[in-house]
Parts: structure tokens; sequence; C-alpha cells
């Protein structure tokens, strides 16, 4: 499950251990949801070993770590029909996550001015919604979806080449997994499901916390949803996993052109609510939250989220 330190006292007055447990929890997600090398590369596997010492007690948690852990993430990235690889180096300050990991980006699509605002705004942007949580998936997350932007405008910066007119469009189909750290306010619901509907999407909502959401239809209508989602006010927000495929291709099993009824795994879009418990009815039963992902055929999707496997 994304590490989450709500309850605990202020960041300010975090321990050393503390901040060992939340690194080391933060690295072994990391590890699970990037399970190649080619993802995730552990650069100083000592500094990974000293700080599990540290958080599991067995050396001690008061004293400076000698090392910082560092890693490198990697990530292909696709738009607009062509696919860009980026890269996060990160590095573990000793008060992460009361202070902000150091991170740097690196894109071969970036110009040197470019990548400086890319840098500039994440920091703006973690600094506004991780502070004082663990916050890499966050800014992987935030770095897949405006690395394009970026890159547009170091192509309009630069002398533009005469090209040949474009193809049409390659019309795409795409399915959103949307993490919330909760989903509680009536407004914010009412918009989801009038959203989803006026755009044609189906999937479902569920409230509580943690909050989830999956919109399924084209490509286009996912994006609007998501660019108007976003944008309201929220604890945590992002796209966990997303899923997209282009409609041009036969389907390997029948021969048949895709389309965009076929694909669909959910009819309509619907609010889900599985047992509602908790003092403020606000947390929901994760088995059958698993058990209804597992009938629509998404019960990977499940793993994604939360770190472990469902039953």
């Amino acid at each position: 499950m994304y590490p989450s330190w709500e309850g605990r006292r202020p960041i300010d007055t975090m321990s050393r251990l503390e901040w060992a447990e939340a690194q080391l929890a933060e690295l072994e997600l990391l590890t699970s949801m990037f399970p190649s090398r080619r993802e995730l590369e552990l650069t100083d596997q000592l500094a990974v070993a000293q700080l599990r010492d540290r958080a599991e007690g067995s050396a001690p948690a008061e004293r400076p770590a000698a090392l910082r852990p560092q890693f490198l993430i990697t990530q292909r990235v696709e738009s607009a029909g062509a696919a860009t690889i980026v890269s996060l180096s990160c590095a573990y300050p000793s008060e992460y996550p009361s202070v902000l990991p150091e991170i740097t980006v690196r894109c071969a699509g970036l110009s040197r001015a470019q990548q400086t605002q890319l840098h500039t705004a994440l920091n703006t942007y973690l600094t506004e919604n991780g502070q004082g949580e663990v916050c890499v998936l966050l800014a992987v997350d935030w770095v897949k979806d405006n690395l394009q932007f970026f890159i547009n405008k170091s192509l309009t910066a630069a002398p533009a080449p005469r090209k040949e007119p474009s193809p049409r469009t390659e019309e795409v189909f795409s399915r959103l997994w949307i993490y919330s750290h909760h989903i509680y306010n009536k407004t914010k619901r009412k918009n989801i499901l009038e959203w989803s509907k006026e755009l044609g999407l189906s999937g479902f909502s569920m409230p509580g916390k943690p909050g989830i959401v999956c919109v399924e239809g084209p490509q286009s209508a996912c994006e609007e949803f998501w660019s108007r989602v976003k944008v309201l006010t929220w604890k945590k927000i992002m796209i966990r996993h997303r899923e997209d495929i282009p409609l041009d291709g036969h389907c390997e099993d029948s021969g048949t052109v895709d389309s965009i009824e076929s694909l669909r795994k959910f009819t309509g879009f619907d609010e889900a609510m599985f047992d509602p418990h908790g003092n403020r009815g606000n947390h929901m039963d994760l088995g059958q939250l698993y058990q209804f992902l597992n009938e629509k055929g998404c019960c990977d999707v499940f793993q994604i989220y939360f770190g472990i496997e469902g039953r």
C-alpha cells in the first residue's frame, strides 16, 4: 500500500528511526512496482543495507547515516504515437520525508533550458503536494503526465524542420486507473459521475480512503476527464496506472479490428461501495474490491494500487 504518515506526530519532530522506516517502506514499494532493473536500479546497495539496519533497529537510529540511498528510475513515456525515455535520479536526504528528496530528471528530448524549467515546476509541485510524505512515486507520475508539455516547448523554441503532412491521427483506447488519498466531498463525487457520463466513459469510482477512479474509452475523452479532475483540490491524486491500445491493429485471437466498445470492461459508470466501515464509514472492504476487479478481468491492478496480491 502507498505509505501514509497521516496520524503520526508532526513531521518536524519525526525521529531518525521514523525517517528510516519511511524510506525503507517506499523503497520496497518501488521495488514491487518496478521489478525490472531496466526500470529501477539501486546504485548503492551498501546504503540500502545501512538503511534497512536502521529501520529494523539493528543499528543506532540516532546516528546520522554515512551513506544515502540512491537509485535510478527509468520510464518509457508514450505520447502522440512516439516513445520517449525519461530517467529520474533520486537520492534520500537523511531527514526525508521531512524534507524533499533530491531528484534529477534526464531526457534527451529536452533542451537544457527546458530541463531547468521542468525541475523548477517539479520542485514546486512536490513542495505543495508531497512535503512531509514519501513522494517519489508522486514525482514519477507528475513527470510522466507533464513531460510532453516541456518537450513541445523545446520543439517550439527550435527551428521547425520541414515535414510532410501527417497522416490521420491514430485512434487509441485508454483506461486510466486514478488513485486519490481520499474521496469524501459530495460535489467531487457528483462531478466524477457527471463528467464520465458527459464524455462517454465507462468505469467506476470508489469513494472513501483511499479513493479509486477508473475511466475507459477514447483516449481524448479520458485525457479531458483527467484534466478536469486533477485541478480540483486534493490532498493527493495521481494516475497510478494506464492502458493505451491503438485501434488500427488486429486482435491476435480473432483477427478482427479492435473497437472502443469491444475493449471496454465496464458497462456504464457507477459509484461502487464495498461494505463501508470505520468510525466515519469511509473505509471499504478491499477483499470485496478485489473480487469486483477480478470479475471484470482487472485483478492485476489491485497489486499495482496496494503493492500486495489480492485474494
